[in-house]
């Protein structure tokens, strides 16, 4: 096998290695990865012919390319094609229109998603790229220590996307790959040098020379067998150094103390156990319409509660408070070890009547999922694993791949009741909340500024605009709750929805929460799960169609409160 083969050859192999990575963000791994592998064997055998032609660098790509979006039509639009293979234009706009929809999908769906063909043409297409600027990389320029930069980007983003489930296995085929791909690059530029001539013996004469008489012959064997041992001796050597290289790098942060993953970028380690740290922006958004849509209401917990009312008890998850004009997220915001009691509820006065409530909560086993549902606002949580607190949420997120899987937890918690007096006279809040909780990007519409004036027209207060907001939407507007719409939470879905008027609650809380900041009125979106169905006294289990979003806004001495403006759901505070 020759040089530039045996490089074809491990560039496609570290490739499909890496691309391994991606195989448990989706239910059927086999399937796309074996399409990506064969797409990218046939562009190196390309890529082969056309540098033994040879070719010009640019044009050994272009050929490659060209390959490439033949096969990709083949595979995904052959029915826009001529013959079924050359593509027109009416296939560049399927192929377009099949992005999208991937990523629409890839924003749906939680991990492990279905292979729509949006989602396969995502993940084929993409490893296709990455393998195409690999095989650029380490065999058109023989460069293989860059080609480890886009292999590392390809590991990356299904580290980042699986959240905790992409084990060390996955590394060590990534790393595997590319170091025999250094390790060809390595003999290829060897062997580059040309034969290796031993010097005279000591005492000697030169091999070869005339003294060698008859034995010339076996003289060039002896030769080629020492050029063979100088040659396979630093290719030894690497591969002793790769495998030391493997495993130090999976034995090392085995020794370490540990330092954090999933949701957690800990400022200040002490060890195993970190008191302090951040916690990122990531979108809990992703499976709520999958779970609406299941067939099966799957139980997800199962809670016992002294409550005398469960219609309070909904069981919130996470806090989404930042609106950049794409969607609702969870700000970046410090954790810290989950003190106990928790803290004082920040805006709650002594004059607002409230009752403590305790609930023990058992998650299902199969339930996974790194935020803790509880009732709000929690006063003190007994739960046992690695688990930190973020104050302004009043949130509890897994640390160290810390999930809800099997969990259970007391939480003692209080049901605010403010009366309709007190919300109407709540004072102001203080600046620095306002501003930060009634900021809209400049994307919104401006259409949402304008009906949320005219719907609360008349008001007096910030109740009175919130409680008209939350009529007109589950009552008064004409909204149709349907759990099949196009998904999204940006400025431009507000706006749809506002003029189609469908959806379900992710809908219904963005729109409002948006509407309400135009207004001036402190607002964010929470997601959980509604109160469930009860199966005894004070016994109730939760299904995975009860989860739900639903705004919050923030009244001066009583604190967040929830609102309900999705249709058929709406509990008035009182």
């Amino acid at each position: 096998m020759s040089g530039g083969t045996r490089l074809t050859a491990a560039a496609w192999l570290a490739t499909v290695a890496a691309a391994g990575a991606l195989t448990p963000l989706v239910d059927e791994p086999v399937g796309w990865l074996a399409q990506a592998a064969l797409v990218l064997a046939v562009l190196g055998a390309v890529g082969v012919m056309a540098r033994r032609t040879p070719l010009a660098r640019p044009l050994t790509l272009l050929a490659q390319l060209v390959t490439a979006l033949v096969l990709v039509t083949v595979l995904f639009v052959p029915g826009t094609a001529l013959g079924g293979m050359i593509p027109l234009p009416a296939s560049f706009e399927q192929l377009w229109l099949l992005l999208g929809q991937g990523a629409d999908d890839v924003t749906r769906f939680a991990t492990p998603a279905p292979v729509t063909d949006g989602i396969r043409l995502l993940l084929v297409a993409g490893v296709v790229l990455i393998g195409l600027l690999v095989d650029l990389l380490a065999v058109t320029f023989r460069a293989a220590a860059p080609a480890g930069l886009p292999l590392l980007a390809l590991y990356s983003v299904a580290a980042g996307l699986g959240q905790g489930d992409i084990t060390w296995l996955w590394f060590l085929a990534a790393a595997a790959g590319y170091l025999l791909l250094l390790l060809a690059e390595g003999r290829d530029r060897v062997t580059r040098w040309g034969r290796v001539f031993g010097g005279p013996s000591l005492g000697g004469p030169a091999r070869g020379g005339p003294a060698a008489g008859g034995a010339s012959a076996g003289g060039a064997s002896a030769s080629r067998a020492e050029t063979s041992n100088r040659l396979s001796s630093p290719v030894r050597t690497g591969r002793r150094i790769g495998a030391a290289a493997l495993g130090l790098a999976l034995l090392v942060p085995a020794l370490l103390p540990s330092l954090g993953g999933g949701l957690l970028d800990p400022a200040n380690n002490t060890g195993g156990n970190p008191v302090g740290g951040t916690v990122t922006a990531v979108n809990p958004l992703v499976a709520l319409q999958d779970s609406l849509n299941q067939p099966e209401n799957r139980t997800v917990l199962t809670y016992s509660t002294n409550a005398r009312d469960n219609q309070d008890m909904y069981l919130r998850i996470v806090a989404l408070d930042q609106f950049d004009g794409t969607a609702w997220k969870p700000a970046e915001r410090r954790i810290q070890a989950v003190p106990d009691p928790l803290p004082a509820v920040p805006g709650l006065s002594p004059d607002v009547a409230r009752r403590l409530n305790v609930t023990s909560i058992e998650a299902a086993d199969w339930y996974k999922q790194n935020w803790l549902p509880m009732p709000y606002p929690a006063q003190r949580v007994e739960i046992d694993g690695r688990w930190r607190f973020e104050p302004e949420g009043r949130t509890l997120v897994g640390d160290h791949r810390q999930t809800t899987a099997g969990a259970a937890y007391t939480v003692a918690s209080l049901s605010v009741r403010p009366t309709a007096e007190q919300l109407k006279n709540a004072p102001e809040p203080r600046p620095s909340l306002v501003g930060e909780y009634t900021s809209v990007p400049e994307s919104l519409p401006e259409v949402v500024a304008e009906t949320a004036r005219e719907v609360t027209a008349g008001a007096g207060s910030d109740y009175e605009r919130a409680l008209a907001l939350q009529e007109w939407f589950a009552r008064e507007g004409g909204f149709r709750y349907d759990t099949q719409v196009r998904a999204g939470s940006g400025s431009a879905a507000i706006a749809r929805f506002l003029e189609q008027r469908e959806g379900f609650c992710v809908h219904f809380a963005f729109s409002m929460a948006a509407m309400s900041r135009t207004l001036g009125i402190p607002a964010r979106v929470a997601v959980g799960f509604t109160p469930g169905t009860r199966t005894g006294t004070g016994v109730y289990e939760v299904g995975i169609q009860d989860a739900h979003a639903w705004p919050e806004v923030y009244f001066e001495g009583v604190g967040w409160t929830r609102f309900e403006p999705t249709p058929s759901r709406g509990n008035v505070p009182d």
